[in-house]
Formats: C-alpha cells, sequence, structure tokens
C-alpha cells in the first residue's frame, strides 16, 4: 500500500506565516497609532490653537519686557512694533497654516526694520524678536502648521548639529524614548510618566523638558497632558521602520 504524503505544514513555512502575520500586524498598529494621532493632532489644533498663541503673546510680552534695552528713547516705540510683529506671527497658529513664503517675507520685515535701527545697541532688541520668531517657527513645524515644498536635500547638505541637536541627541536616551513611545499611544499626565519611567520630580521634568524643546512632545496646557507632535510621531515611526528593517536583514 502506497505511503500517503505528508502534507503537515513544515517548521520553515509556519515560521514564514508568523513572520507574515507578525509584519501584517505591525503596520496594522502603526496605521492604527498613525490615525489615532493625526486624530489627536487635529483636535489638538483646533481646541489648543487659540490658547497657544496667547500664550506665546504673553510669553512675547515677558521677554521683550526683561531683555530689551530700556535706557532708550527708542524703548515704547520698538516695544509695540516688535510686540505686534510677534502678535500677527503668532495668529498663523490660530490660522492653522502658513508657507515657507510667508516665513521668509517676515524675514524680510525683521532684516528692514534692523535697517532702520539708529542704535548699535539695536542689536540686542532685534536678536530677543529673533530669537522669539523662531521659536514661533518651531512650534509651528512640531504642529504641521508649516507647509512647505518637500525637495530632496543632499545628504551632504544636512547640518550635522542640527540633526544631532534636534533628532538624536533627544531620543538618545532610554527614558526620553521611553516617553515617547508612551505618549505616541496616548495623551499622559506627568504622574503617569512618572510611575512609567520611575522618576519623579525635577528628575523627570529635564528629560521632558529635552523632548518639548526638541519639539516632538508638547503639553496642552499647563500641568496638563502631554502629547507627541507630529514631529516626534514621524521621528518615531522612522525609527521602527528601521529597526524593522535591519531586524529583518539580520534574520534572514
Amino acid at each position: 500500500m502506497e505511503k500517503t504524503a505528508d502534507k503537515s505544514p513544515t517548521l520553515d513555512s509556519l515560521m514564514d506565516e508568523m513572520q507574515q502575520m507578525r509584519g501584517e500586524l505591525h503596520r496594522f498598529i502603526e496605521r492604527t497609532n498613525q490615525v489615532h494621532i493625526q486624530s489627536i493632532v487635529s483636535g489638538l489644533k483646533n481646541e489648543y490653537a487659540a490658547l497657544i498663541s496667547k500664550n506665546h503673546i504673553e510669553q512675547a510680552h515677558d521677554c521683550l519686557s526683561s531683555r530689551m534695552i530700556h535706557d532708550c528713547v527708542m524703548h515704547d516705540t520698538c516695544f509695540k512694533i516688535f510686540l505686534d510683529f510677534l502678535t500677527a506671527t503668532s495668529n498663523h497658529i490660530k490660522e492653522g497654516k502658513i508657507t515657507d513664503e510667508i516665513v521668509e517675507d517676515y524675514k524680510t520685515q525683521l532684516k528692514e526694520m534692523r535697517k532702520k535701527g539708529p542704535y548699535e545697541k539695536c542689536d540686542t532688541c532685534f536678536q530677543e524678536v529673533n530669537r522669539l520668531f523662531e521659536k514661533q517657527i518651531d512650534l509651528m513645524q512640531s504642529l504641521g502648521i508649516l507647509h512647505g515644498q518637500d525637495c530632496p536635500v543632499p545628504v551632504t547638505d544636512y547640518p550635522d548639529e542640527k540633526i544631532v541637536s534636534e533628532i538624536v541627541e533627544p531620543i538618545a536616551s532610554p527614558i526620553r524614548f521611553q516617553i515617547l513611545q508612551a505618549v505616541s499611544s496616548e495623551t499622559r499626565t506627568f504622574s503617569d510618566l512618572s510611575h512609567l519611567t520611575k522618576l519623579r520630580g525635577g528628575n523627570l521634568l529635564f528629560h521632558i523638558k529635552k523632548l518639548q524643546e526638541a519639539g516632538m512632545i508638547i503639553q496642552r496646557h499647563e500641568r496638563g497632558d502631554y502629547i507627541i507632535t507630529e514631529k516626534g510621531f514621524r521621528v518615531l515611526s522612522s525609527i521602527r521602520e528601521i529597526y524593522r528593517k535591519l531586524s529583518k536583514t539580520l534574520l534572514s
């Protein structure tokens, strides 16, 4: 009597199927997370844009008050001009969109204003205005408000120090990477992150500030939940994809 061929799946085929299922599950989770984050970011823009804009104007008022040259006959005039300028730029946060062309136009306005400054000490005040303006632009980039043309940049043209300081260094710490992953799936309170990382007070705040300064997470409002930004989500997604590809290469 002839033997029936063994049609049971081999170990290799089972492993392949499991690997395929794992990849599909991973992609499903990534898509789910992306939809979740986009929903949160969209809600954040609508619900908190006016609050964020107002907060930046208040910060600008305080910073200009403390850091501008006070013993200057032009102080009051320049203070109003600078605050009006920063209020106008901050309004784009509420509007939810700004382009590279508009940003460049604002930078040109600042340069033209500086040319009219009659004193050498004007540099101090203009440096502060530029710093506050750049801070607004960084926030707009993090929120996905700044829309420019996506042109490929040659590898040699990438600014090494900027990449390290704004991307690599902020997530080089296991604690900060853990925080970034935690807020990628849902908003987290300071207490949640403290429980997760086993850090308290200033130790935890140090890592949170690093991620905030890099524009990867933001706080909904004072003492509110922490949420990942579009920049943070893109960085995290890129790292996960790199890890997936490297793992697949090492296992093959």
